[in-house]
């Protein structure tokens, strides 16, 4: 039960990273039109929630100066296209599972090539994720860096606690 519950949490956040990044070049986009002092307004509809959180969420609560925030979109603009490429391409191995029925003869074929293509790919996400965060981490000032950690630890704080209830509320139903 542990394992599963490890495995669990382990593809949640490496969802919630996924997502993180997607969300922080959209909204980094977005940002590019948007008046750098002026707060961006509420999204609506299906994904409204990914102008929330993410990694551009955090940084506007830092207080970034123009150049810093200039410096962030820049950065964010130039790891784009290889984190778009990354993303298409593990939507397309996604797309071949999801086509190859389990009663393919060529199916176990199928999802052994999915997995280490995708293990390839999430290994490259990850490190091109981390270079981003690193450039960025570097045009922080040591305050905003120490505030940023704050924030970071903050937010896991939350997803834990809302994976807590989850979890709680999944028990709870099937113990009735």
């Amino acid at each position: 039960m542990k394992s599963n519950r490890n495995l669990l949490a382990g593809s949640v956040l490496a969802a919630g990273a996924m997502l993180t990044t997607a969300a922080g070049m959209s909204i980094a986009a977005a940002a590019d039109e948007t008046p750098a002092a002026a707060p961006a307004p509420a999204a609506q509809g299906p994904h409204a929630w990914h102008h929330h959180h993410g990694a551009w969420h955090m940084l506007s609560k830092l207080n970034l100066s123009a150049e810093q925030q200039a410096s962030v979109k820049t950065i964010m603009a130039n790891a784009g296209p290889q984190m778009k490429s990354i993303h298409q391409e593990m939507r397309a191995n996604s797309l071949k599972l999801r086509q190859t029925q389990p009663n393919d003869a060529n199916y176990a074929n199928v999802v052994a090539q999915v997995t280490q293509a995708n293990g390839s790919l999430h290994s490259q996400m990850i490190t091109q994720r981390e270079a981003v965060r690193a450039q960025i981490f570097k045009i922080l000032t040591p305050a905003q860096q120490t505030q940023l950690a704050a924030l970071q630890a903050q937010m896991q704080a939350q997803m834990q606690a809302k994976m807590q209830a989850r979890m709680q509320a999944g028990r709870g139903a099937t113990a009735q």
